[in-house]
């Protein structure tokens, strides 16, 4: 459990480039999340040439972090592996656990990271899919910036007791 309680959204990272091997292992990790009927709707677009890296960084206000970051994953799910499977409606839960996987990772790899949410705001998405090339049937579900951190870091324990019922609220 220490990559859980360790992880944290991580915005500033060093000028260095994350090894190939790396970014491999981080795909695996989002590949091996749970997903609804076995759907695994997932595919990837990892960026890491300064002039994608600068769409990802102009997408919204909230995408700054990207500017100092060495490689960005588009996470996306493909309607024709979902459409397949009549009312189909878990693509929420199943791209979470895609992108949490490789956020869990990332700290497992001494990397830093921080989630960018793309789906479903259709503006972000839209602007993804015209930047990138991203087909019709393809949507962007979100984008984890990666990089090395600036200085080490340390995730805050948010346990809250008052939260937790039993039985019955």
């Amino acid at each position: 459990m220490n990559i859980i309680f360790k992880r944290k959204s991580i915005r500033k990272f060093l000028d260095k480039e994350i090894e190939d091997e790396k970014i491999i292992r981080l795909l695996k990790a989002g590949m091996q999340a749970p997903s609804a009927i076995n759907s695994q709707p997932w595919e990837f677009l990892v960026v890491k040439n300064k002039e994608g890296i600068k769409k990802i960084e102009n997408m919204s206000l909230y995408s700054k972090p990207a500017k100092t970051s060495a490689c960005c994953i588009i996470t996306l799910f493909n309607k024709e592996y979902t459409d397949k499977f009549e009312d189909y409606k878990w693509i929420q839960q199943d791209m979470g656990a895609c992108s949490q996987n490789i956020l869990l990772q990332a700290v497992e790899e001494d990397l830093g990271a921080v989630w960018l949410g793309t789906y479903p705001d259709e503006e972000r998405v839209n602007y993804l899919k015209e930047n990138f090339n991203i087909p019709e049937n393809v949507y962007p579900y979100s984008v984890i910036v990666l990089g090395y951190p600036t200085e080490d870091y340390h995730g805050k324990n948010r346990f809250k007791e008052d939260r937790i019922h039993y039985e019955s609220y």
